[in-house]
């Protein structure tokens, strides 16, 4: 696969579908390469008239890793975020959002539909605001503002979340991690078939696996802290995409991000998706995608 290079770090993207149609850019979350967009739902947009665009944010897959930052201490980090002191980290939302605008430029692509998935719709959220002239729409999927009050993860879904690593090269036990992650914060209505969801993580950890990358991006989600300020600058037509299942980025959070858009004068949509948790399941894919697709035809 192609790479790019910006002034700060190396890209590594895919693309999918005839480069002369409008573009979908697609921001993975915490810890997930590009391949955790469904080839499926890709071929789906490309197929509704787009090029599609996928790409391994900074310190996980084929991307730089930023290994000179060092490895942040995610017990100690908790426990001030718990106490509501002051967080330190290697880079920030803003500067993963600089990451995807830099790609963009990179691409020839003036302009694009955004379309981010948790961290990703993070990222999306403060491209969005911060460049709004590179932003056609925005899709923002399973996402928050990271407002302190709403709705915390659920214990377990917690503990997914902060479950210690498997060991340098231990590929069935990184691969086993991830398998009882993605279980646990995924849909309960349409879990992951088995062989599929092995192979999925089978690959994605033979790809790329370095916990102290997944680390950085932890810390910089938790370090940007309430971003109600940022969202609340988002102009351009936005919708939002949310699990009812979601045990990990809460329903709540996904209707606050709706409402902050639109009590600042923002055009957004707000879709409560029945069924979906914290993933993409397959039965969901059509529906997601002909939301994701309607959205985008109606502002080209």
């Amino acid at each position: 696969m192609p790479s790019i290079q910006t002034d700060k770090v190396s890209l590594e993207y895919e693309s999918s579908g005839n480069p002369a149609d409008p573009p979908i850019v697609l921001v993975m979350g915490l810890g997930m390469q590009l391949i955790m967009w469904p080839e499926q739902l890709c071929e789906m947009l490309a197929a509704k008239g787009f090029h599609v665009v996928r790409f391994d944010n900074r310190d996980v897959g084929l991307s730089s890793h930023l290994d000179h930052l060092g490895s942040p201490n995610i017990a100690l980090a908790t426990l001030r975020y718990l106490l509501h002191l002051p967080l330190k980290a290697a880079y920030l939302i803003d500067d993963m959002a600089r990451d995807t605008a830099a790609l963009l430029d990179a691409l020839r692509i003036p302009r694009a539909h955004v379309v981010g998935a948790s961290m990703g719709g993070m990222i999306a959220q403060n491209l969005a605001a911060n460049a709004p002239a590179k932003v056609a729409s925005l899709t923002s999927i399973m996402s928050t503002t990271g407002k302190r009050s709403l709705p915390q993860p659920t214990s377990r879904a917690r503990r997914a979340l902060l479950r210690g690593p498997a060991k340098p090269g231990d590929v069935e036990g990184a691969t086993r991690r991830l398998m009882s992650v993605l279980r646990d914060i995924g849909s309960q209505t349409h879990p992951a078939e088995e062989g599929y969801l092995r192979d999925l993580c089978e690959k994605h950890v033979r790809r790329s696996y370095d916990p102290a990358g997944v680390a950085r991006q932890l810390m910089a989600v938790a370090a940007s802290g309430d971003r109600t300020a940022v969202v609340r600058r988002i102009k351009v037509p936005t919708l939002v995409l949310h699990g009812d299942e979601d045990p990990l980025v809460r329903p709540a959070c996904g209707e606050e991000t709706a409402r902050v858009i639109r009590d600042a004068g923002g055009d957004t949509k707000l879709e409560i998706i029945r069924g979906m948790g914290h993933d993409l399941p397959v039965p969901l894919l059509p529906q997601l995608a002909e939301r994701i697709v309607e959205h985008c035809l109606a502002h080209r």
